[in-house]
């Protein structure tokens, strides 16, 4: 193997997947382009979510994945092309790896690039944890924010001392094409003030009734002049089906549920007024896009996963005991304590003018 430069000259970041996670671990990018200007500074994502970074000012290059071409991975065919994809991986000669994600697939890729300098959590999972030459111990109870800070913080430090880093930038970023994409679909809704909805979520738990995101759209059309955008996957719309009803008794309702990509969702979300969402993906590129939120949280631990430093905007009257409550359906009693007329409020007071002005 090579000699460890003094300074990393190739870097990588291993994030590839959920895609929310993926928007929410962009300080990392940001805080080792902060410390090596020159360097160059790679993330290996799933090629589906390449859109949610490739417009990142701090990145050199995304480095896709191709899950779907690659699975099932047991298929002799997929294999060999996965050995292939790995020994390209390796041709990239990194000199310091990252991994944000802390599981065997993200283990298997750390270890693949075959870098002198690969860090990843000490509470990695799947025996990921394995594939590190260096592992950070995580501050108990940490965000996930900040968890992955802590491991851009060790990166640095294993190059000699540095200055901590500064606050976490959560900015993201959206392309030419993204924007041009989004302002041909919203051609036919005036944006002056435009509502992301986000009704639809991975998990039932995490779903505010269906009924009530319908309730507050039509309180929005009534009560303002806004616009509204109803947001969500491809397999998502049986999910939100009385919302989307509201689509076809409005013209100042669109419904994008599975009709957008990841870019061209991010640059409409930058453009909104409002985003009221679920646990997902939607909500933290609200964050990202520093836009006005109402974030609807049941079976969640907020404090881990939530939306980063915007305690003010959760709306959450049960707290689950434990991470992985959201996979019980019978936990979706926790969504449904959130009332309406509560979330309304909410929302309305952030489209008031006065708000809008202080945001000016």
């Amino acid at each position: 193997m090579a000699p460890v430069p003094t300074e990393p000259e190739r870097i990588l970041i291993i994030r590839p997947s959920a895609l929310g996670d993926v928007c929410r671990s962009v300080p990392v990018l940001a805080a080792l382009r902060a410390r090596w200007p020159s360097a160059i500074i790679d993330w290996l994502v799933q090629d589906a979510f390449a859109e949610a970074i490739s417009a990142h000012p701090a990145l050199s290059e995304v480095v896709a994945f191709p899950r779907r071409d690659l699975s099932p991975l047991a298929r002799p065919d997929n294999l060999l092309a996965a050995l292939r994809w790995g020994l390209a991986l390796r041709r990239r000669r990194y000199d310091l790896v990252v991994d944000c994600q802390g599981l065997l697939r993200s283990g298997a890729m750390t270890l693949a690039t075959g870098s002198r300098i690969r860090i990843g959590g000490a509470d990695a999972r799947e025996f990921s944890h394995r594939a590190y030459t260096r592992r950070v111990k995580p501050v108990a109870n940490a965000h996930a924010v900040d968890r992955m800070m802590q491991l851009a913080q060790a990166a640095i430090d294993t190059f000699g001392a540095a200055e901590p880093i500064a606050a976490p930038d959560m900015r993201l970023y959206t392309c030419d094409a993204a924007r041009s994409k989004a302002s041909n679909t919203l051609a036919g809704v005036s944006t002056n003030q435009l509502v992301v909805l986000a009704p639809t979520s991975r998990w039932p738990a995490k779903q505010w009734p269906d009924e009530r995101f319908a309730a507050l759209a039509r309180e929005i059309l009534e009560q303002t002049e806004a616009c509204i955008a109803i947001v969500g996957g491809p397999g998502e719309r049986k999910q939100c089906t009385a919302t989307r009803a509201v689509a076809a008794g409005s013209d100042r309702v669109i419904d994008l549920v599975g009709h957008t990509g990841v870019g061209e969702l991010m640059a409409i979300v930058e453009r909104s007024s409002l985003v009221v969402a679920n646990d997902s993906a939607v909500l933290h590129m609200a964050v990202g896009f520093d836009r006005p939120l109402v974030a609807l949280f049941g079976p969640t631990l907020t404090g881990l996963v939530g939306p980063y430093q915007r305690d003010d905007d959760v709306f959450q009257h049960e707290r689950p005991s434990h991470a992985s409550a959201h996979k019980n359906s019978a936990n979706a009693a926790m969504m449904a304590s959130i009332s309406i007329e509560e979330v309304i409020e909410a929302a309305l007071a952030r489209l008031s003018p006065s708000a809008v002005q202080s945001r000016a």
